[in-house]
Parts: structure tokens; C-alpha cells; sequence
């Protein structure tokens, strides 16, 4: 092992493996936040059906490899506990429809979805090609997981608005692809240092992003609709409306200005 690998090795299981490991944590709040009003609202359990499906993968596809997946497998072995407890979370607090979905995602897509692959992989590939096969489905599937930011990034811009797209989340996601993208390259391995170039990229752009509308200074709907003639203290449009006074108020004024400035009209013909 030259010395590169070695201390890619290290920096790895340092630095990566935290990095990773804080990712993972992300979704702590929205998890709490489920917990205490014991309702899922409008939160979708895909993402994290998806992510326990990679790290699954990933843990197979690092079995293929000769003693250099160790990485792999501590780090998405803490990934599947964690996802599992999010899913967990999710299915005691979700409604009826939710629950029967996200268990129909879930056994699709990680048991069934899952042992196809494990069948397909040992029955129908040589040992040789196995680790090239299961790493073009990795690869592929972690194309797909790192593009699913692309809509929130739509809605970014559509918006111009930050809320759903928090800073920390993106810097801490693209400094992991950053770490496994030089780990992938420093042990040659081209399966694992190819997504993480998109993730990377991706994970730059949110920032920009972020950067940009977050001290976005466009005019407001409020301001260039409001008329200037109107003052800016608040009218309470219920209590007007509930009150027999205001509403008399509002319905007589209009006709005994009507009715005066018939009178003045009236007084000007007979002076004239």
C-alpha cells in the first residue's frame, strides 16, 4: 500500500467518517419536532427509505472488495441503525395512508428490491465481474439520491426563498462527497469517487444558491401592490364588520355626502 492510500486511509476514517456520521444526524429535528406533535404533517418518508437502501448497497458492494471497503462498511453499517430508527419513528407517528405507503416503498425497494440484486449478483456474475456489476448499480442509484436536491434547488428559485434548504445541511453533504470523492481516487477506485463528483457539484451549487437568496433584496408583493394613499396601521376587517356602528357608519356616510352635494347643486341653479 503506497503512502498516498495509506494517509487517505487515516483521513478517511477521521474526517469522513464524522463528516458522514453528521450527515446521518441531519434529520434530528425534524424527527423531534414528529415526536412531540406525535403527527408526520407534510414530511415524506422516501428519502430516508432511500438512504438505508444505499448504505445497504454500499455495505454489499464493500464486502466484494479485499480488505480496502472497511470504511465502507463501519460507516454505512451506523447509516442503516440510524435510518432504520428515522423509519421506525416515522411509521409509529404516520397516518394510515402514509404507513401502508412507506411499508409498501419499503419492502419493495430494501427487501425485495435488495435481494434481487444480492441473487442476480451471486447467481449470475462471476466473482471477477461482481464487484464491477453491483458497483454500476451503486453508482447508478447514487446518482439518483444526490439529483433529488434538484427540486428543492427549483423551489429555491421559484421562491427565492431559503427556508427548506438549510446552509449547514448542504455544507455538511458536500464536504462528505468532497472526502469520499479523494478517498474513491486515492484508492483508484472509480465506483465510489464518480458520484461523489456530482455530489460535490451539486452540493457547491445549493450553497451558491443559498449565498444568493438568502440576501436576496427583490420587492415585495405587499409593497408594489399597496396604493399610497393607504396608511400603513393595520384595520381589523372582522370586528369592523361585527360592529352594528362601523358597519351603519360605513353604508350611511357615502349617501349624506350624495345627498349634500345634490342640495348645493339645487341651491347653485336657484341663485342662478
Amino acid at each position: 500500500m503506497s503512502i498516498l492510500t495509506t494517509l487517505s486511509t487515516l483521513y478517511v476514517f477521521l474526517v469522513g467518517n464524522i463528516i458522514s456520521f453528521i450527515v446521518f444526524l441531519a434529520p434530528v429535528p425534524t424527527f423531534f419536532r414528529i415526536y412531540k406533535k406525535k403527527s408526520i404533517e407534510g414530511f415524506q418518508s422516501l428519502p430516508y427509505v432511500s438512504a438505508l437502501f444505499s448504505a445497504m448497497l454500499w455495505i454489499y458492494y464493500a464486502m466484494q472488495k479485499d480488505g480496502s471497503g472497511f470504511l465502507l462498511i463501519t460507516i454505512n453499517a451506523v447509516g442503516c441503525f440510524i435510518e432504520t430508527i428515522y423509519i421506525v419513528l416515522f411509521i409509529t407517528y404516520a397516518n394510515k395512508k402514509a404507513r401502508v405507503s412507506t411499508l409498501k416503498v419499503l419492502g419493495l425497494l430494501n427487501f425485495l428490491g435488495f435481494a434481487a440484486i444480492v441473487l442476480v449478483c451471486e447467481l449470475l456474475t462471476k466473482a471477477s465481474n461482481r464487484e464491477k456489476v453491483l458497483g454500476g448499480i451503486c453508482v447508478g442509484f447514487s446518482v439518483c439520491v444526490f439529483a433529488a436536491p434538484l427540486s428543492i434547488m427549483r423551489v429555491v428559485i421559484r421562491t427565492k426563498s431559503v427556508e427548506f434548504m438549510p446552509f449547514s445541511l448542504s455544507l455538511f453533504l458536500t464536504l462528505s462527497a468532497i472526502t469520499w470523492l479523494f478517498y474513491g481516487l486515492a484508492i483508484k477506485d472509480f465506483y465510489v469517487a464518480l458520484p461523489n463528483i456530482l455530489g460535490a457539484f451539486l452540493g457547491a451549487v445549493q450553497m451558491i444558491l443559498y449565498v444568493i437568496f438568502k440576501y436576496y433584496k427583490g420587492p415585495k408583493a405587499d409593497d408594489t401592490e399597496k396604493p399610497k394613499t393607504v396608511s400603513d396601521h393595520s384595520i381589523d376587517m372582522v370586528k369592523l364588520a361585527s360592529t352594528p356602528a362601523a358597519s351603519g357608519d360605513l353604508a350611511v356616510n357615502p349617501q349624506t355626502h350624495g345627498g349634500d352635494l345634490e342640495g348645493q347643486m339645487e341651491k347653485n341653479q336657484i341663485q342662478t
